[in-house]
């Protein structure tokens, strides 16, 4: 029996009903992270190839406002987009302020690129209390930071920072100004990882209903969310139900504090819900290279991408993965146990020996090294386990065996 005819996917009932778009903020908001190293420009390059890879749309290439070496890297990485023919399309981040939209323009002018510049600017209420704003003041600021920008030739998206805790009247007074002046698309920020899932549909839902009350039809909507809560990842898939339009996130999740969407799990999902093509190799060779340019590990439990995703030493487990490998189907010994397929990032199911191992780890574990399962070495390693506090080690394993 084919392995489709055994597995009933629920998730395939409700897919996004309009196409979308994936945002990269690895190499801007993924370096805001206090533990992360900024990597080289050179490594900056090779992530900007690795991107490429995974087929993902939009890269978000640093805020060249911060200074005249941000400058120099963002255009940069502007010229090999250009050089190289990638398909990647680039855009910079920008305060509402006069120097971060010229820095913008600056690079478009000497690239000879089409930049996209997302202005954001604080609009909660405790921001605006803590920095003395009146929403009069915020509007006039919008309007004229837009239009700078779109006088500068740019396409230009608003972004209202920490969306998700702004009340509805601030919200339709920013955007209405924004959209007025000419930006094109608004970023709806979960700048502290505040919403749930319901909170996310309800902000698309108002702001899709400004939009058609104002007949701003052609306007896209972002979500671009942080972790805070642990529903980063939920909320990017919340939000394509609700039609948003394109999906910010950093691989691994990098970025303030406990960081954004993991870009990385994203794909995953997207490739297990059919919308991206198959295969996953790139996006783990993608995970790799920012771990160690990044200098930060990756879980030993990260879904897909840590070392324990495809291992087992579960005698259960193990023994179902090993029957059906005995029938011949590699793909059922792929997802008996496991939601994503190992082969799909160039893997496979790992079968190792621990305390809740039974006699099928061992067998599978010898024939995986190419050794002869003898009943003697199978008792040894299975007494030896049974003692031992961890999995235990290849060296471990073929101690007992030489001794057996």
């Amino acid at each position: 029996m084919k392995t489709e005819k055994l597995l009933y996917d629920w998730n395939a009932q409700a897919l996004p009903a309009r196409p979308f778009s994936v945002l990269d903020e690895t190499l801007r908001d993924g370096i805001q992270s206090p533990s992360v190293k900024n990597p080289e420009l050179d490594k900056k390059i090779e992530i900007l190839h690795a991107m490429e890879a995974c087929s993902i749309d939009f890269a978000n290439l640093g805020l060249p406002g911060a200074g005249a070496t941000a400058a120099a890297e963002v255009t940069r990485l502007v010229e090999e987009i250009r050089d190289q023919h990638l398909r990647l399309r680039p855009n910079c981040a920008a305060r509402t302020h006069p120097g971060d939209l010229q820095a913008v323009a600056d690079i478009a002018q000497k690239t000879g690129c089409l930049l996209e510049v997302c202005a954001f600017l604080g609009c909660s209420t405790m921001r605006r209390l803590l920095e003395n704003w009146d929403l009069k003041e915020l509007e006039e600021k919008v309007a004229q930071s837009i239009s700078f920008s779109v006088g500068q030739g740019l396409e230009t998206t608003f972004v209202t920072e920490d969306t998700s805790r702004t009340d509805p009247k601030t919200l339709k007074r920013l955007f209405r100004v924004a959209l007025d002046q000419g930006a094109t698309r608004l970023i709806l920020t979960d700048t502290v990882g505040y919403a749930t899932p319901s909170g996310l549909a309800s902000l698309v839902r108002y702001v899709r209903g400004l939009l058609r009350d104002w007949n701003y039809t052609d306007i896209s909507l972002d979500w671009h969310g942080h972790n805070d809560r642990g529903l980063a990842l939920a909320l990017c898939l919340t939000a394509l139900d609700e039609g948003v339009d394109r999906i910010h996130g950093t691989c691994l999740g990098l970025g303030e504090r406990v960081g954004n969407a993991p870009l990385d799990l994203l794909l995953v999902n997207l490739r297990l819900l059919n919308l991206r093509p198959p295969g996953l190799a790139a996006v783990r060779h993608y995970v790799e290279r920012v771990s160690t340019y990044y200098e930060v590990p990756i879980p030993v439990n990260y879904p897909a991408f840590g070392r324990d995703a495809f291992r087992t030493a579960t005698g259960v487990h193990a023994a179902a993965i090993a029957k059906a490998r005995r029938l011949g189907d590699e793909r059922m010994a792929d997802q008996i146990y496991s939601s994503v397929p190992a082969s799909e990032l160039g893997l496979q199911q790992q079968i190792d020996i621990g305390y809740y191992s039974g006699r099928a780890n061992v067998v599978a574990w010898l024939q995986q090294h190419n050794l002869e399962p003898q009943e003697s070495g199978i008792r040894a390693i299975l007494e030896l386990a049974k003692n031992c506090r961890a999995t235990l080690t290849k060296a471990e394993i073929l101690n007992c065996l030489n001794y057996s």
